[in-house]
């Protein structure tokens, strides 16, 4: 099953951030997508092109409707022909399975 496949996992009390091993792995996955860091907490981003506003909103709006869906919201920063998504898990205060669930999707749709 691929990773765009996957359906967010609840996140939970015994719910932990990924070791270093594990995010390797998964970020062969996500084509495209970086690791950073910010207040010390792991989080994963890449940011996408289009033509114009009109498309770069369109696509927020997707990310918006998918986010939604799996109950998974990124940071998301809409400029004119550009859209950087980062995601991480607030709860963990890192990086879970279900940001690079969300990568593999958000990828889909661009």
């Amino acid at each position: 099953m691929k990773l765009q496949d996957e359906k967010c996992a609840p996140i939970t009390a015994a719910s932990q951030t990924l070791t270093g091993g594990e995010i390797e792995k998964l970020l062969l996955m996500v084509e495209g997508w970086e690791v950073i860091e910010v207040n010390g907490e792991k989080r994963l981003t890449q940011s996408f092109k289009f033509k114009d506003f009109t498309q770069a909103m369109a696509f927020t709006n997707r990310i918006a409707e998918i986010a939604d869906q799996q109950d998974h919201h990124p940071a998301i920063l809409t400029e004119y022909g550009k859209v950087t998504i980062t995601w991480w898990t607030h709860k963990v205060k890192g990086l879970h399975r279900n940001d690079f669930i969300m990568a593999a999707k958000t990828s889909a749709l661009a």
